[in-house]
């Protein structure tokens, strides 16, 4: 994506947001990135911007803050960045500066970062309400205070501090939870990248290698086609390890009859991607183990079925649910004659022994990306009993159902340390869905076949 298509976007997000600011009767909204964060000594973390920052700037570097102001008399962007340093970019890389930074990320306005204090205060005394996060006090909190003090001390000429506080991450919620064309590119890019990346895993996968010598796949193949980082840790889980939805150790040896489960995604252009695997280490699903991964892609296919404008969010969780459940009672997981027929198993949630989380989660800057579940508030209505909103055109979110089961008493034996996730990155349309990581093999045929180099 080029820097000037992305700049626009961000100059369109802008804009959008003041709009939303101006319906509220107005205010300054302050926006910061990320800090940067010491590893060791002289060591830091890889520094990965603020997702709300970036969203509203394409802005990459580290301290900086975003102003904007909404008023009837002014809208105005202002970015707050490090000014030119030519001895710290010989060591750490080059900087905008402001006035680069003004113009390439078409901004109203652009000063060193050092000024952010004494021009909050000119900012806030005209501002009806301040729009920040509770997200962002700790990165902030030094600087408003001393604006706002400054405000106070000149209160006997009529100057007055904001007297409004609003949550202005609520308002960008809702606008990076519809993703434009833009965006809608980065993760179509990030989901071809990480469906590679797979691929390449399955084909390097034998038994006798270690879990890290796939996870090295995966990065490698991230980094070779142009992804920046991973999205999240990389889970790569044989055997019973699968069992443990967040391992990540990926030190254990795989042996021949293992079921790989492998859950990762890469990072492009700060948008991220989410694709779960399960495929047999030797290349061949067992019969036993061909039961549950049909079972899986089968509950699947249920709530891609449900993956279209209109439909709620939790209608696809609620069909994957009832095809693992009957699953479940045919092999024998579950008992009919302790948990009832399917209705009453899933009552009771008896299924939660073997599937025990969600069905997917919406995707974008973030891996769990930002967007309420449930429709905007009402009168009276309790977080719980809002009803969960409709799918609408241009949200991601992934669907990934599981089973997982451990060994325990009445399980059938056969069954046990079996882990099985399956999960694709869905972007809702206008006329159902487009899987946006459909290329990565799914089916058992194609697994197998991809692992024999057919």
């Amino acid at each position: 994506m080029s820097t000037a298509s992305l700049s626009l976007a961000c100059q369109t997000r802008r804009h959008q947001l003041i709009q939303q600011m101006l319906a509220q009767g107005g205010g300054v909204a302050v926006i910061p990135t990320a800090q940067e964060m010491t590893r060791n000594n002289d060591n830091h973390f890889p520094f990965r911007h603020d997702s709300y920052f970036y969203y509203l700037t394409g802005f990459c570097e580290p301290e900086a803050v975003l102003v904007l102001i909404a008023t009837a008399e002014k809208q105005e962007s202002i970015l707050f960045c490090r000014e030119k340093n030519i001895e710290h970019e010989i060591w750490d890389g080059y900087r905008y500066g402001p006035e680069a930074a003004r113009q390439h990320y078409l901004l109203d306005a652009a000063y060193p970062v050092s000024e952010l204090s004494v021009r909050l205060e000119d900012y806030l005394a005209a501002a009806a309400t301040l729009y920040t996060s509770s997200l962002f006090d700790h990165r902030l909190t030094p600087q408003i205070q001393q604006a706002l003090a400054g405000i106070a001390a000149k209160s006997r000429t009529g100057i007055q501090a904001p007297a409004g506080l609003v949550d202005v991450c609520r308002l960008i919620d809702e606008m990076r939870l519809h993703k434009d064309a833009q965006e809608i590119a980065c993760m179509q890019e990030a989901a071809r990248i990480s469906g590679l990346a797979h691929r390449a895993a399955m084909r390097a996968a034998r038994p006798g290698l270690h879990e890290y010598a796939l996870e090295a796949e995966l990065l490698y193949c991230f980094r070779r086609h142009g992804a920046q980082a991973p999205a999240y840790p990389s889970i790569v889980a044989s055997g019973a390890n699968a069992c443990t939805l967040h391992y990540q150790s990926n030190q254990a040896k795989i042996n021949d009859g293992d079921l790989i489960l492998i859950d990762a995604g890469c990072e492009f252009d700060s948008y991220a991607s989410d694709i779960t695997r399960t495929f047999p280490a030797n290349g061949r699903f067992s019969p036993v183990q061909k039961t549950l991964y049909q079972i899986v892609l089968a509950a699947q296919q249920a709530a891609l079925a449900c993956a279209h404008p209109g439909a709620g969010y939790m209608d696809g969780h609620h069909a994957a649910v009832r095809v693992l459940t009957e699953g479940m009672l045919e092999t024998g997981l579950l008992k009919r004659q302790q948990v009832g027929n399917v209705d009453d198993a899933i009552a009771s949630q008896a299924y939660r022994q073997f599937y025990m989380h969600g069905t997917g989660h919406w995707l974008g800057l973030d891996v769990h990306d930002v967007g309420d579940y449930r429709k905007p508030h009402s009168a009276g209505d309790a977080a719980t009993t809002r009803a969960y909103r409709p799918l609408q055109p241009g949200m991601v979110l992934t669907i990934e159902p599981g089973l997982y089961v451990r060994p325990a008493t009445g399980v059938p034996e056969q069954y046990w340390n079996t882990g099985i996730r399956i999960e694709d990155d869905i972007l809702i349309t206008a006329s159902g869905h487009q899987n946006l990581s459909q290329d990565t093999p799914k089916t058992i045929n194609e697994i197998e076949a991809w692992m024999r180099g057919d």
